[in-house]
Formats: C-alpha cells, structure tokens, sequence
C-alpha cells in the first residue's frame, strides 16, 4: 500500500504536519537531499477514498468509560483533518500513517447496509442502540456522495431499530427526514461536536469540519423537528479552548441542545508526537504551557489510558474543568432531568431472503 514521506510543512486544509510511520512499521523513510535534485512538496494533498470489505458492521465496545455497546464506523479514516483525533492510531494496522494518510487515504465499508441487515437477523441478535461515529465521523465530506450512512439509517428505520448518531458535520441534516421518523418512534438521539465557537482555532484545529454557525445551525433545526440533540464539548485542551466551555454550552443550550457532556484531550499513541507539532506550528510560544497543563491532569504523561480516568483527567485542573462544566450545565439546565432512554422493544428482524418473518409466538 505504501505510506508517502513528506516533510513537516502545512498543507492546505489538512490538520496534520507530517506523516510519520506507525508503531507497526518496521521500515522507516527519511527524506534526504543527496544534492542532486529535491522534489517540491505539493502545497495540496488530494483525497483517495477506497472500499474496504468487512465480514461485519457492527462492532461490539466493552469499555467502561463509553456509554454505548455497539457501534458502526462506516468510515475508515476522516478527511476533517482533527488534529487530535483518537482514531488516528488506527490507520497503522492499514500499514499507513496516523498523520496526513488518515486525512487523505481514507476506506468505505462496501455494502454496509447489507452486511448490517444480515447482523440483524441472526437467531441470537439482541437489539440495543448503536452508536454511530464513534470513531470516525458518519457525515464527513465524502458521505455526501457515498451515502453509507444514510443506507444505514434506512436499515435501522425500517427495522426499528435505536441509535445515536455522533458527528462535526452539517451534512446530518441532509437525513432529517429518517432522524425525525426515527425520533417520532423514541429511537435516535444526536450528538453534535463543538470544539470552538472560533472560526480561526476551528480551521487549524479541525480544518474540513462544519463550521461553528452551522453546527449550532444544525442543533437548532435538530430540535425544531422533534429530534432529541445534545453537545459535545470535545476535546478540552487546556489554555487552547478550555476559556469557551461556558459560551459553547450557552450558545447550543440557547439552539436547542437538551443535554451536553465533554471530554478532555486524549494522546495515545502516535497522536502526542503529531499534536506537539501542530502545537509548535500555532501556538509556539504556548507550546511548553500546555504540554505542562495536559501532563498535569495525565499523571505527568502525556496520556493516561486507565479506565475511569482517561476522559476527564486527574488533578486540580482537571477538577476545575468539572466544576465549571457542571455549573455551567446547571446554570442553563443542561443534563437537568434522566434523559429518555431510547426504546428497544420496537425492533423486527430483517427478513432474510426467502425467508418469513418470525410469527412471535
């Protein structure tokens, strides 16, 4: 497959500065000036999207720490370019980068809607909502044309079956139609992720995202159709955007979000080596200050992976950002009442071809 060295330089809409190996790797390229000839580097990096064969769909989370067991990715890899997303790591089993190559080599699931049908219907299939997006996003830039997605929405509408959908995208709204059937029936919650309300951290923090306006845009036509909506305030980075977490939960409370939840910054793996970098590229003279914050709330690493801990730290710093979260939230009744659990008892089995639906009995 092949991995493309390139030189630490910003690209035109990517987050990511270079595109260094993975932990699998077990060559390593360097680009050398043997005084001869040196290539340019392009200033643009285009985008491959191939299909990936998957036996099955649905993945199954046993973590304590996420509030889902079941999952569907329809996407491997994400053009939106977040710098600190924590499924970069994932693209070193592809034998590719979890820099440039996972904005930019990216894999559909080929007939996920299929494969998912077929998931369903099996005898010992026990219905509980799945979470889309977990991983990477369901409504980045080349769902508009792909719609795997949207076929898997349909699948989950016809089976009434329950979900919760996850995304930075605006493109949710192409499907309010299935969200709002899906709604009407008490089976689908959505989840938007809003990093900043500043559209200058935004394009350098996640480059290819929706914009903040269209975000709260989305939240805002999300529940004037009936669609149960909350925020994400996802990832806290201290002295990067942790000073907007009060106006970020006012600005979707006041579009309609009825609950809200956060996340503070995660560096596992080869994602504390590509943020040290976007951090040097922006924010230089930050740099050293936040490293320092982040360490503090990760038992002096850079990333703690414990269970229990891993999502909102330790420390001081990490308590404060709780206390101002949940103020916050109090302040504009966020999280005020037990949110509605999405119904499960609705769900029919697919009917496998040729086959009969089950009589019940």
């Amino acid at each position: 497959m092949g991995r493309a060295v390139f030189g630490r330089q910003s690209f035109t809409g990517r987050g990511a500065l270079s595109n260094p190996p993975g932990r699998f790797d077990l060559q390593q390229l360097e680009r050398v000036d043997d005084g001869w000839y040196v290539e340019e580097s392009p200033e643009n990096i285009a985008t491959t999207l191939e299909p990936e064969h998957a036996r099955e769909v649905i993945s199954s989370n046993d973590s304590p720490d996420l509030p889902f067991e079941q999952s569907i990715n329809p996407y491997r890899g994400c053009s939106h370019g977040c710098i600190y997303c924590y499924a970069r790591p994932s693209h070193a089993y592809m034998g590719l980068s979890p820099g440039l190559d996972f904005e930019t080599r990216l894999f559909y699931k080929v007939d996920a809607a299929a494969l998912l049908e077929k998931q369903l219907s099996r005898a010992g299939y026990v219905c509980k909502p799945i979470t889309l997006g977990a991983n990477t996003d369901p409504y980045q830039p080349a769902e508009q044309h792909m719609k795997v997605t949207r076929s898997i929405l349909e699948v989950l509408l016809r089976t009434r079956h329950p979900v919760t959908v996850l995304t930075k995208g605006a493109l949710v709204m192409r499907d309010l139609d299935l969200l709002a059937q899906l709604a009407a029936l008490r089976l689908v919650t959505v989840g938007v992720s809003v990093t900043s309300l500043d559209p200058q951290l935004k394009r350098t923090l996640e480059p290819r995202t929706a914009s903040p306006l269209a975000r709260l845009r989305a939240l805002r036509e999300l529940s004037a159709a009936g669609v149960p909506c909350g925020v994400l305030v996802a990832p806290v980075i201290p002295a990067i955007n942790d000073h907007e977490i009060e106006s970020i939960l006012e600005a979707c409370a006041q579009a309609g979000s009825g609950w809200a939840g956060y996340v503070l910054l995660r560096l596992p793996y080869e994602i504390k080596d590509l943020f040290r970098e976007w951090l040097q590229e922006h924010y230089p003279q930050r740099a050293a200050h936040v490293m320092s914050l982040i360490r503090d709330m990760r038992g002096g690493r850079d990333n703690d992976p414990r269970f229990g801990t891993r999502m909102k730290g330790t420390g001081a710093f990490a308590e404060l950002l709780r206390s101002r979260f949940r103020i916050a939230c109090k302040r504009l009744n966020l999280n005020g009442g037990t949110r509605e659990m999405l119904d499960t008892t609705l769900f029919r089995p697919p009917t496998p071809p040729g086959g009969q639906f089950t009589l019940g009995l």
